[in-house]
């Protein structure tokens, strides 16, 4: 058995191809069939099965290739401790971020860590908390901005900043005229929502859970626009279909014409999220996660709170059964 034929079968069993996981795996595919055999004869079971057009993997398959992924990340932590005899920055550090934030975040990120760590190679990417957590727990990334409440087993935590709401209206919409707009005003409105794998979604609903009316099929406006970017939403928010709820690094105020949308504050007091960087216990390079945090508060945050310095006791201790947290400006 070797560390080769394992990378073998747990590729087939992401692909679900044999010539898929060939080319994943960099060798021809007789090659990958010829391990995977002689992993089959070694252990007496077979692993795969065809059917039709469809390939199979057995239960004891299964089973398998399970403890096969813990041996090769297990065989990963290996080789990245004996990494820590050499420069922890020298090698790539890779990064994920969910979609509401990394698109604000990264074009200012990507200087300062230039700044701070010239060796380290900084490989970037974007995606929804759920696909953020299995690349984490399968190594494919090393590090995730994520938005509190997140509790994952293996993973580590670190609060970095806590971002405010605001409101996007149309210049010419009634609510343009106020200083301020209520919870209570906003239910009446038709809110443009992001997909359901947004957690941020999630959180304008817990805030203002009259604000996803129950229409009939003509007029709900909220279908049409599920699943779109904050981008997207924004665009609308500007043509005149309706308002929103973003965080306020994204309202980016600089980049519309006041005469196109106008950026509200909340009646009070401004909701807002925390947001967190995470990685796996066994990570084994946190200098280069320390390092990585730093540069994020570092960054331009559009006025977030943001919080210095490792503290995961106390602010695991101060989430709310409520995925909202509220502070004035």
């Amino acid at each position: 058995m070797t560390l080769t034929e394992l990378r073998y079968i747990v590729a087939v069993a992401k692909e679900k191809q044999f010539c898929k996981a060939a080319k994943a795996c960099f060798v021809s595919q007789p090659t990958l069939s010829l391990g995977i055999k002689k992993l089959e004869d070694e252990l007496g079971v077979l692993l795969f099965e065809r059917k039709h057009q469809d390939l199979v993997i057995t239960p004891i398959g299964q089973k398998i290739v399970e403890q096969a992924e813990r041996a090769l990340k297990e065989v990963k932590a290996i080789k990245e401790l004996a990494q820590l005899d050499h420069d922890p920055m020298s090698e790539p550090l890779k990064l994920g971020a969910i979609h509401t934030v990394g698109p604000y975040l990264f074009p200012d990120l990507l200087p300062v860590v230039q700044e701070n760590a010239p060796q380290l190679p900084l490989l970037v990417e974007e995606n929804y908390t759920s696909e953020l957590t299995k690349k984490l727990k399968n190594g494919d990334i090393d590090a995730a901005i994520i938005s509190l409440p997140y509790n994952e087993a293996g993973i580590e935590s670190e609060i970095l900043y806590e971002e405010p709401f605001v409101i996007l209206v149309p210049s010419s919409h009634p609510l343009a005229m106020n200083d301020t707009i209520s919870v209570k005003q906003l239910a009446r409105e038709s809110i443009l929502l992001l997909g359901p794998q947004h957690c941020f979604r999630d959180q304008v609903l817990a805030l203002c859970p009259d604000c996803f009316k129950t229409r009939n099929e003509e007029e709900d406006i909220h279908n049409i626009f599920e699943g779109s970017s904050l981008e997207t939403i924004r665009f609308m928010v500007a043509g005149g279909v309706g308002v929103t709820i973003v965080p306020r690094m994204a309202a980016c105020a600089d980049r519309y014409a006041q005469r196109l949308i106008n950026i509200k504050h909340f009646t009070g007091i401004d909701p807002s999220r925390k947001i967190a960087l995470a990685w796996r216990k066994n990570f084994t390079r946190m200098a280069a996660i320390d390092m990585l945090a730093q540069c994020i508060r570092d960054c331009s945050l559009g006025g977030a709170k943001v919080h210095r310095g490792k503290a995961q006791k106390s602010f695991r201790s101060t989430i709310s059964s409520s995925p909202l947290e509220q502070h004035p400006l």
